[in-house]
């Protein structure tokens, strides 16, 4: 696992532990989670985004090598070019904001939306570097974050298989726990997101990492069926009206992922139901 120590990275871990996996976490050790069994670290200080450089206890043979923090072209090349040969197989962990759709939402390319739900094999965006202007916000690893371009150097890896992973919005009582990017979206009643429980997107990435049926497939994650936020709202408890507003997206594009490929072909289900996981969270957060 490169990465691995914060929120899905942590569950995946876990999960592979428990289903009597070795694991190996590269990471500067900057963070831990209780969430984490007892595995083997490898530290290393230059494991912060982009990570280029993989130290010598790396320089040796696993059966799969899952990258959780690739950002964009030069850190999943140093990747590939690390473990090309020493690897069964290489899992990339993406993005739903590769879609063009995402950058038509933004409002990165203007043209009519895209039709839903979005397939894997749906347009990808032609405008790169999506987060650039949020650079001071979002810190140096924006300038040069892309999924589309990380993707494109996994797929034309040579000598070595690869999975990549569409991961949705993820929520879960480490991270987006106030579901803010739902209760935030209150405005906007008829627009949809696709979400997913960080269990079940663990369940999804472990299930894709050890599955051969998985060599060179692309799958998105996420729940069977996205309610509208006033749907989703509907059904999670109330909370005062709050005063921020909506980022200036265009709202009539939805981002809406088809995941019934990785159920069909790996037989993934969610290990909780979506709903029951929000309901669940919210009620955690009022105790």
């Amino acid at each position: 696992m490169i990465g691995g120590t914060r929120f899905i990275g942590a569950h995946v871990v876990r999960r592979l532990h428990d289903a009597g996996h070795a694991v190996v976490v590269f990471h500067r050790g900057a963070s831990s989670n209780p969430v984490l069994p007892e595995i083997e670290h490898v530290l290393d200080p230059r494991a912060e985004y982009p990570i280029t450089a993989f130290p010598s206890e790396l320089q040796r043979d696993f059966d799969v090598v899952v990258h959780m923090v690739a950002m964009g072209e030069a850190d999943t090349r140093a990747a590939v070019d690390a473990f090309e040969g020493r690897t069964g197989r290489l899992v990339l962990i993406s993005s739903c904001d590769v879609y063009r759709a995402y950058g038509r939402l933004t409002q990165m390319e203007v043209a009519p939306p895209d039709a839903l739900p979005l397939s894997e094999t749906a347009p990808l965006r032609s405008a790169l570097y999506a987060y650039r202007h949020r650079e001071e916000q979002l810190g140096a690893f924006a300038r040069d974050y892309d999924k589309v371009l990380a993707e494109a150097v996994m797929r034309n890896a040579d000598g070595v298989d690869w999975t990549i992973l569409r991961l949705p919005k993820v929520y879960g009582p480490e991270d987006n726990a106030d579901l803010a990017t739902i209760y935030g979206f209150s405005a906007v009643p008829e627009w949809r997101w696709t979400h997913g429980h960080v269990g079940n997107v663990a369940t999804a990435i472990v299930l894709a990492a050890t599955s051969a049926k998985a060599a060179n497939e692309v799958f998105n994650v996420g729940e069977g069926h996205t309610p509208t936020m006033g749907e989703r709202l509907a059904k999670l408890p109330p909370r005062p009206a709050s005063k921020a507003e909506p980022p200036p997206f265009n709202f009539s594009q939805s981002l809406v992922l088809e995941t019934s490929r990785i159920r069909e072909k790996l037989g993934y289900a969610e290990e909780i139901e979506e709903e029951a996981a929000m309901l669940a969270l919210t009620r955690s957060l009022s105790l």
